[in-house]
């Protein structure tokens, strides 16, 4: 199909990869806190990798929008609907964004012992310095940089099997899957609404915030608390080290399985948007 790999694309499935990889990233401060026990050091790290994938998310939106544009100008110049070609297109790009999502929790994954020195590294570095920009620093340290690097290695299968997922909370792992899904299609399906439904593109556009602050506060009903008394537990002594291993593997295996039903209702929930969009926008 032509036109489909234009430089907002890759843009916005770099940009999607790279917030993917560094949300994953972000689990590693859960260990870092068993590990160094320093639970309140290495909960604020995990803070500031979140804002940091926040951010990246937001130069993520104009590459959308720009894809979005491109779409429906002419269009709205022609005053049609999309035509059904463009219309393909565009759902070719907005799932190659999704699945850019897809690649990136595998990228935090294979970075996630890299992850786990970084922050075990940088409580120890606050412990010291008293500064979280002056251990950030600490990273231009050659050596720094070089035990990062040994970190990265693929665990052996067997080893992730003997994991004691038993002892998670099936409710854990569904919500986790469920809210991933809801994420990773938040702005894209708000974005490929406005496709959708050109009298209302602006609304549209709008209720991407509306659906990934439901799954904010999902995500803080039910995934981090539970994942926050599980690591709370292990500092106690109450739960072995290996329940927090294992649920570190749980979390980023259902984070990738919900990118895969992300794919699964990507559409549906595009039109579920364009649809809601005409309870504040009707068409004259």
């Amino acid at each position: 199909m032509t036109g489909v790999f234009v430089a907002n694309l890759i843009a916005a499935a770099f940009l999607n990869l790279a917030t993917q990889a560094i949300q994953i990233g972000a689990y590693a401060a859960r260990y870092a806190g068993v590990t160094t026990g320093r639970i309140a050091t290495a909960i604020s790290l995990f803070s500031l990798f979140v804002t940091a994938s926040r951010l990246a998310s937001l130069f993520l939106t104009p590459a959308l929008g720009a894809l979005a544009d491109t779409t429906a100008n002419p269009a709205i110049a022609a005053h049609a609907a999309v035509s059904p070609a463009a219309l393909a297109r565009f759902d070719t790009q907005m799932r190659i964004v999704v699945a850019a999502g897809s690649i990136g929790i595998l990228v935090g994954a294979f970075l996630m012992p890299a992850f786990i020195v970084l922050f075990v590294r940088g409580v120890r570095a606050f412990e010291r310095l008293g500064s979280i920009p002056a251990a950030m620093l600490r990273l231009v340290d050659p050596r720094v940089q070089l035990a990062l690097v040994r970190a990265v290695r693929i665990p052996s299968f067997a080893r992730l099997r003997s994991l004691p997922y038993r002892s998670l909370p099936r409710r854990l792992l569904v919500f986790n899957t469920v809210i991933m899904a809801v994420y990773a299609i938040g702005v894209v399906a708000a974005y490929y609404a406005s496709v959708l439904n050109l009298n209302a593109r602006g609304t549209a556009i709008g209720l991407s915030g509306l659906v990934n602050g439901i799954g904010t506060i999902a995500f803080s009903l039910f995934v981090d608390p539970t994942s926050a008394y599980i690591v709370d537990q292990t500092v106690r002594e109450e739960r072995p080290v290996d329940d927090v291993r294992a649920m570190i593997v749980a979390l980023v295996a259902t984070a990738f399985l919900g990118t895969l039903i992300a794919q699964l209702i990507l559409y549906p929930a595009a039109v579920y948007i364009a649809a809601a969009s005409h309870i504040f926008v009707r068409p004259h």
